[in-house]
């Protein structure tokens, strides 16, 4: 489900958010991935800081209509594959966007992305948790394990 919208003036010129309030619907990265190619799409790259606030208005507008949308993380395209180097000060180069983009734009969050056993990247949206040291849980990335619900 979600729906599609459209501009002319991004690269990716349509989106479609998905957004399931029952937990039970939420999937891993993986699953993200393979439902967006299946609506013959990607898992979303982001590109600039202008395609970021698209996306942001975009959630906003969608919390907006009273849709009744809470707390809930949303997968992007980004991952990092392998374990080998996942520790090291290198980590974060090695993030790479699922639909073959080179943008190096990146929106972490603070102290993110934490590597280890995180491989996958969500835009946070947790309307009501307590702010950390970076701000509200809105909008910036972070580093997920791959198999957790979103």
């Amino acid at each position: 489900s979600g729906q599609k919208v459209c501009y002319g003036a991004f690269k990716h010129s349509c989106y479609k958010l998905a957004y399931f309030q029952d937990l039970s619907r939420r999937v891993g990265f993986q699953e993200a991935r393979q439902a967006c190619e299946m609506d013959g799409g990607a898992l979303l790259s982001l590109d600039s800081e202008a395609e970021q606030q698209l996306i942001e208005n975009m959630l906003q507008n969608l919390t907006k209509s009273g849709s009744g949308i809470s707390d809930g993380d949303f997968w992007i395209g980004l991952w990092r594959s392998g374990d080998g180097l996942a520790t090291s000060s290198v980590c974060p180069d090695l993030y790479q966007w699922a639909d073959g983009s080179i943008s190096p734009f990146r929106n972490w969050y603070t102290d993110e992305p934490s590597c280890g056993s995180e491989a996958c990247v969500v835009m946070y949206h947790q309307p009501t948790a307590n702010p950390g040291l970076g701000g509200p849980y809105l909008y910036q990335w972070n580093d997920d394990r791959c198999n957790m619900k979103h």
